[in-house]
């Protein structure tokens, strides 16, 4: 840990390999996303420990309903008790929790368990906990520009800015590091505009089976980057 002195200030995280790592395992599927729902946990209290002040993890995408329709329902329990009975290790945490994507396509009560635990963690400082639920990077701009249009925004004042400030992100600063698991390299609709600058990192661990440790070499290999923006 010694030798890492640039702790990216926000990380982004494609949970990847669940149901890889079930089957190299010789387990049921949905097993695969339990484990991977519990990494979430430790995962994210390791990163705020090194210093990260933001992490947003890609969770569920707006693909991933087309699923077999029994994982989707299992996915959509653990979302649910993540809302519910695992909000207070968050709040005794103080962690904040935003949560980015197309709420409409979830029930009513899943909702309000989204905007109860946002608003019950809204205060807390330690570190910034983003949940990408029907999310996609596309998507995403697709909705801040229909923002921008309901307000009647001139074409000429439409900006990078503005059309930034109408995103889910809104008001958070961009990713410096992504970080996917299981050996895909690309980054599947994650964090589209976001990203342009971040630094991309691929492991082929599966999401279930990345420790604290692998967290680390993802940081070192951050620390070995000169970051240019292009500008030099």
């Amino acid at each position: 840990m010694k030798n890492i002195v640039n702790i990216p200030r926000h990380v982004g995280l494609i949970l990847d390999g669940n149901r890889r790592w079930a089957k190299a395992h010789g387990l049921p599927s949905l097993e695969g996303h339990r484990r991977g729902y519990d990494n979430i946990k430790t995962i994210a209290d390791y990163a705020f420990k090194r210093g990260v002040r933001i992490l947003t993890i890609y969770a569920f995408s707006t693909e991933n309903w087309q699923r077999e329709k029994r994982e989707v329902e299992y996915l959509l329990k653990l979302f649910r008790i993540f809302v519910t009975k695992e909000l207070k290790i968050f709040k005794k945490r103080e962690v904040k929790i935003n949560f980015f994507g197309r709420r409409p396509d979830f029930d009513l009560n899943l909702q309000a368990g989204m905007k109860r635990a946002e608003q019950e963690t809204k205060k807390n400082t330690r570190g910034i906990l983003n949940i990408c639920l029907s999310y996609g990077g596309r998507d995403e701009i697709v909705r801040a520009v229909k923002k921008i249009i309901s307000k009647k925004v001139a074409a000429a004042k439409i900006s990078e800015e503005l059309i930034a400030a109408n995103l889910d992100s809104a008001g958070l600063p961009d990713p410096d590091l992504i970080i996917r698991t299981s050996g895909e390299e690309r980054l599947s609709g994650f964090l589209t505009w976001q990203s342009v600058y971040s630094e991309l990192y691929f492991t082929k661990v599966y999401w279930p089976d990345f420790k604290a440790q692998d967290f680390e070499i993802a940081l070192k290999e951050y620390n070995r980057r000169s970051r240019r923006y292009g500008g030099n």
